[in-house]
């Protein structure tokens, strides 16, 4: 007998307990809003093959590297530190890149055939424009 008021007051709480868990689990989660401020060191976008397709970087200051973060040459040129604007085709090169740091700022284009590209570079007190194109012909522009 007393076996019996046992599993009815278990089966009870676990009713009751049921009862709980479904009154406070039907209310949606919703967002509380839009984030004020996104923090981040580095921001990426990938396409839907998970192909890197724009990235905002801040690069620290040292030598000349590529995208992998490998050096490149032993030129020995040391580049301040710089935030980057990257947009980057299907094939994996950068097409758009706007660069800026406390020497100046830069917008590169490179067009669809290699080595066609635009470069308008404000650094230091020397701006210029730069045009290449597919023949590897190239004419600078400064004021």
């Amino acid at each position: 007998m007393l076996k019996s008021y046992v599993l009815t007051a278990l089966t009870l709480i676990n009713l009751g307990m049921l009862i709980f868990t479904f009154a406070y689990r039907s209310v949606p989660v919703q967002a509380s809003g839009p984030a004020q401020v996104l923090r981040a060191r580095a921001l990426e976008i990938v396409d839907a093959q998970g192909k890197l397709r724009a990235s905002l970087s801040v690069i620290s200051e040292g030598p000349s590297r590529r995208n992998d973060g490998t050096p490149i040459g032993p030129n020995g040129k040391v580049y301040p530190e710089a935030v980057v604007f990257r947009l980057i085709r299907p094939d994996g090169r950068p097409s758009v890149k706007i660069a800026t740091t406390e020497q100046g700022s830069g917008i590169d284009l490179s067009g669809g055939i290699d080595p066609t590209y635009l470069v308008l570079s404000a650094d230091g007190g020397d701006p210029s424009l730069t045009l290449t194109n597919k023949d590897r012909h190239r004419q600078v522009i400064k004021p």
